[in-house]
């Protein structure tokens, strides 16, 4: 496939809910064309688009594919992507690479929480947007429910461009409400055969028509002006206005059909190549120090990474966006993150999992280059490396878990695999707690982990296995007390002997502060750091559970020594006892942390969610609406009650909850929590661990 002019290129991302049909509809369009020689399907795991072994498993996309497709001397770059919310971080940066958005939506479902999540991302990157409804052939599918729900929760400006000959079982084609024909796919002739609209939908065709002509005339005055005195709009004036008015977000077209018997489709390719936006006519990226570019072929060349893969046979694969310039194999280009250069060894145009090469890629188009070096999502490649398009803001992952592997030598691997995945993907995060000492792999959710896990087993041969995060608890006292520390030992030659009286406070929020009160030379001073360090090596130990112990201050008083046999080793051991001695006496406790969270839902789940929270021990602190009108619900809960929120929000609001969550502070836990957690540690201890 030769290079294409900038004004021929069409970059189309699919979105919306799992199961509307997005695969099927890239399935179809690639089938039509030519391009393919069957149609691809995934419930039989042949599918051109969703090739990863998780894929075809899980039967639901993953990772955004490519299907760089050819109609008349124009290239649709369609960009299919998940539709689930574990990988939203995929498709949300997808969505950045393209001018165009179509919302695929089920006839019989309609538009669901992904499809709302995702338009508003999309209204967000100011992208153009269109729909279409699939399965419309399927048994309880309504086209007026559809239209109505769509009005309903994205507005009026959505209008069909083509609607249904019948519904469900007497679905037969659609018409097209811009050029007012009939169209049927006929898989006999292996095209849409186009006649004239049957007698029955002439009257619903001309409503349609004149919603289009309402919405598509507000792009020019002029024409508003003699529309509204009643002459009618030509349909040259039509057809010279539609591209506007879907570039200008005037009019958001709706297409209908069934992209499993293909109706529908033809027509669909017909548009997108007709009406929708080009690359230059989309508008300015944005770049990160507030200036912004535009797609131009004919300036200095540059690329912006959307997404970066690997591959277990090809290596790292890139995803790129040509911003502007022509690229071209041996290129050396400039990473505005890194300042250094990258050279491109080799163009490649992806077709589901299959790289073709190319001589050369034009401003505007998608092209993937292997083997770079250091390039990762989000960088943007440059000839003075001075160019960057602004960071997407992504949502933040909050479901951590804790992953190890099964055996010890397998560590390194592990981490390899954790750190390329984190690159790779930037909604997971992979950080160790030295509190807890567990490797933390943050997500998007449970899916997510599991597919991790997965492919490290596939790719590596790797066993890991997922262990609870351990909460960071902490213990404390809550009054003072005073204890004597005596460690002494005799072996035969030189002994150890240490003493030492210490006074211990409470210091909240103080963290640790040890003072030295010895007078007239009880302790010697040499011996004074021993003791220091005794009390620190008793707190990391912990008092009642073996958690780190904070908040104390600890006061070294009196003591004695032997002019012999008392050394620093002596002391430290005497301070640890002396230090534990007077925990006993000062009323221990555990602190638990706690989690400040912002809970935004519907007004409908608003009291779901305050009762669950409340079974969780947590209190609602206020509350408050969004533009949106959705409420939030501002918590202070402790953290260990909500590390898995992430499940239990989606299954209390199906799926379109969201929270942001910060742990901040420390509060004594309740006597029930305490217990168990003692208990927990003395088994713990009783089994050697």
């Amino acid at each position: 496939m030769a290079a294409p002019a900038t004004e021929h290129v069409r970059n189309i991302v699919l979105v919306g809910q799992d199961g509307a049909g997005k695969t099927s509809l890239a399935e179809a369009m690639l089938f039509v064309s030519g391009k393919t020689p069957r149609m691809g399907t995934t419930h039989d795991g042949k599918s051109y688009m969703d090739y990863d072994p998780e894929e075809i498993k899980r039967k639901f996309t993953i990772g955004t594919s490519i299907a760089p497709i050819p109609y008349r001397d124009y290239k649709i770059n369609v960009l299919d992507t998940s539709g689930h919310p574990d990988f939203i971080g995929d498709t949300l940066t997808t969505m950045q690479s393209a001018e165009m958005a179509m919302f695929v939506v089920d006839a019989v479902a309609g538009p669901q929480v992904m499809t709302t999540k995702l338009w508003r991302e999309a209204e967000k990157m100011r992208l153009s947007r269109a729909v279409y409804i699939n399965h419309i052939d399927r048994e309880n599918a309504n086209w007026d429910t559809s239209m109505a729900l769509l009005h309903a929760r994205f507005g009026s400006r959505l209008a069909p461009v083509t609607i249904p000959m019948g519904v469900a079982e007497n679905f037969e084609g659609v018409i097209d409400v811009i050029r007012m024909k009939a169209h049927y796919y006929d898989k006999n002739v292996g095209s849409e055969v186009v006649v004239d609209i049957p007698e029955p939908y002439c009257e619903v065709a001309e409503a349609a028509r004149e919603k289009l002509c309402d919405l598509v005339a507000e792009v020019d005055d002029e024409l508003m002006m003699k529309y509204l005195e009643g002459e009618p709009i030509t349909q040259e004036e039509l057809e010279g206005l539609l591209d506007k008015a879907i570039a200008q977000e005037i009019f958001i077209p709706v297409f209908v059909g069934s992209t499993i018997i293909m109706q529908g489709v033809q027509n669909l390719m017909e548009d997108i190549a007709t009406y929708f936006p080009h690359p230059r006519s989309h508008g300015r990226y944005q770049m990160a120090g507030g200036e912004t570019i535009a797609i131009d072929e004919t300036k200095r060349p540059a690329a912006f990474v959307f997404k970066s893969v690997t591959d277990p046979f090809v290596g790292r694969l890139s995803f790129l966006k040509v911003l502007a310039g022509v690229l071209e194999p041996g290129m050396e280009l400039i990473n505005a993150r890194t300042g250094k250069k990258e050279r491109l060894g080799r163009l490649y145009v992806m077709m589901g999992k299959e790289p073709m090469d190319v001589k050369s890629a034009k401003a505007g188009d998608i092209i993937v280059v292997p083997k770079l070096a250091e390039a990762k999502a989000g960088d943007t490649l440059s000839q003075t490396g001075e160019i960057a398009v602004e960071p997407l803001e992504l949502p933040e992952p909050l479901y951590p878990v804790a992953v190890e592997a099964v055996n010890k030598k397998d560590e390194d691997k592990l981490g390899t695999f954790l750190a390329r995945s984190a690159e790779a993907d930037p909604t997971i995060r992979i950080s160790r707690n030295e509190d807890t000492h567990q490797t933390i792999l943050t997500a998007m959710g449970d899916t997510q982990v599991d597919m991790l896990m997965n492919r490290l087993k596939e790719q590596t041969g790797v066993d890991a296995q997922l262990v609870p995060v351990r909460v960071p608890y902490r213990e404390t006292i809550r009054k003072s007390a005073e204890a004597q520390g005596r460690h002494k030992k005799q072996t035969g030659g030189a002994g150890q002997f240490g003493d030492c009286w210490l006074r211990l406070e409470p210091l909240p929020g103080g963290g640790y502060e040890f003072v030295d009160e010895i007078k007239g030379g009880a302790i010697p001073g040499g011996l004074i750091p021993a003791v220091d360090k005794g009390v620190q090596e008793a707190m990391r130990e912990g008092f009642l559970a073996g958690y780190p112990m904070v908040d104390i201050k600890c006061a070294v008083f009196d003591g004695s020594y032997h002019p012999v046999d008392s050394n620093e080793m002596a002391f430290k051991t005497a301070a640890r006892i002396g230090f534990r001695a007077a925990c006993e006496k000062a009323n221990p406790v555990i602190l638990e942390p706690m989690a400040s969270m912002d809970v935004t839902v519907g007004e409908e789940y608003a009291g779901t969610i305050m009762g669950d929270i409340s079974t969780r021990r947590g209190r609602i602190v206020g509350t408050d609406s969004n533009d949106a009108g959705e409420t939030i619900i501002r918590i202070r809960v402790p953290y260990a009650e909500v590390i898995t929120y992430t499940k239990d929000l989606r299954s209390l609001t199906r799926g379109s909850g969201s929270y942001t969550i910060e742990v901040e502070g420390y509060e004594e836990a309740p006597h029930d929590v305490t217990k168990k957690l003692i208990e927990a540690y003395q088994a713990s201890r009783a089994e050697g661990k």
